[in-house]
């Protein structure tokens, strides 16, 4: 499926914010009234580099209106991409934590609000993001517009560390969760390690959320696409892709739930 790819500035309370706009290509030529679902996708602290953008393309290239918010428009010029360097790499994670927290759930906001008005959206939504992103994409999975969700590696959720202050509710908060989640992390992730998981997977489970969890032989950031890292795994990659695929079609196109039961018969 071919896409199209554009530029909005929304206005935010913290000054303009630019949107990426990926979208099957047929929404503009042949099938203009095509209603699809919407997808806010959310980017780690190096904004919207080109794996964040294959990541959007490959969404919208199995359907999905896909929107990504730059997440550090208040401290940059629009359409400011940062280097996988040290020195941006620091500057990243400056910003990550001189951000106000309501800062970051206004753009959250504003980025459902913007798929939601969207022509050729039919109004139900998703949210998915990577790193910084994938602790973004689960707060605003707290929006009840929000169907389902796929966090990447999310950083910062089981320390409370996000944004100014670095006192962030995100784990509290999970019991707002009304969509299915899916949480994706690497076992050698040093910035999510084994008991900061076990945080996650605990409250989740404590909070009755819908939730599906997988944790692969990987480091932090493995699908990022780009090898200065070197951390990047193609095939797990593509499992992650096909499991976001699986949710976003059942939630999102079908409007189905999971399998049924927590508990079925035990059987063989």
């Amino acid at each position: 499926m071919l896409i199209t790819e554009s530029v909005v500035d929304i206005p935010t309370s913290q000054g303009p914010m630019r949107l990426h706009v990926f979208a099957p290509t047929v929404t503009v030529t042949t099938h203009k009234k095509a209603k699809l679902s919407g997808v806010a996708v959310f980017t780690e602290i190096y904004q919207v580099t080109g794996p964040v953008e294959r990541f959007c393309r490959q969404i919208a290239g199995n359907g999905f209106i896909v929107a990504c918010p730059e997440s550090y428009h208040e401290f940059e010029p629009l359409g400011t991409v940062l280097q996988y360097n040290d020195a941006d790499t620091n500057k990243g994670n400056a910003y990550k934590i001189k951000k106000e927290l309501h800062a970051y759930d206004e753009d959250a906001k504003l980025t459902l609000d913007y798929l939601q008005n969207h022509p050729n959206c039919n109004g139900r939504l998703g949210a998915t993001g990577m790193c910084l992103g994938g602790h973004l994409a689960f707060r605003c999975a707290v929006d009840p517009r929000v169907l389902a969700s796929v966090c990447y590696f999310a950083t910062d959720i089981h320390s409370n560390t996000l944004g100014k202050g670095q006192a962030s509710d995100s784990l509290e908060r999970c019991k707002e969760l009304k969509g299915e989640t899916v949480m994706i992390f690497g076992k050698f992730d040093n910035h999510v390690p084994l008991q900061g998981r076990r945080k996650i997977y605990d409250a989740l489970s404590d909070a009755k959320v819908d939730f599906g969890w997988l944790e692969l032989p990987a480091q932090h950031a493995f699908i990022r696409d780009e090898l200065s890292k070197g951390r990047y795994d193609p095939p797990l990659t593509k499992i992650c892709f096909e499991v976001l695929l699986e949710v976003f079609q059942r939630r999102l196109v079908l409007g189905l739930s999971g399998t049924g039961d927590e508990e079925g018969p035990l059987v063989c």
